[in-house]
């Protein structure tokens, strides 16, 4: 293997850390913990991966749905504009990352984007409700 290809996965294996997992976004300590018991099992990794996703959707469409009612007509129109803005960029941008060429990681990469970009956004959303 040669030094670019070492260097690259060692920086891609450290984005897998459950611990950057938790504290950056306000991933659960589940997540963290299922990924420990997973072992690097690609399968078991992104069984992990679905369960938070679905986890982050639900508090992410919570935070939206609570903060529309506190917005004018009009920043509830742009809200709503952004939201699905926001929605394509998460998609295309995950979906990216999902390289024909790059194996079970590209996968896991992909997966593991949407989750982020996700929880990000949801996280956002909660600390704009807080100014309402």
């Amino acid at each position: 293997m040669n030094l670019k290809k070492f260097v690259i996965t060692g920086l891609i294996l450290s984005c897998f850390s459950p611990a950057i997992f938790a504290e950056d976004d306000d991933l659960t300590k589940q997540f963290s913990s299922c990924l420990d018991k997973a072992n690097g099992v690609t399968s078991e990794m992104l069984d992990c991966i679905g369960t938070e996703t679905k986890y982050q959707d639900e508090r992410l469409n919570k935070a939206y749905k609570e903060l529309l009612p506190l917005l004018s007509a009009e920043r509830k129109k742009e809200l709503q504009e952004t939201q699905r803005l926001w929605i394509k960029y998460r998609d295309a941008n995950s979906h990216f990352y999902a390289d024909p060429d790059g194996g079970t990681m590209a996968t896991i990469t992909s997966n593991d984007t949407f989750l982020t970009t996700t929880a990000s956004r949801a996280k956002e959303l909660e600390e704009l409700k807080k100014l309402y």
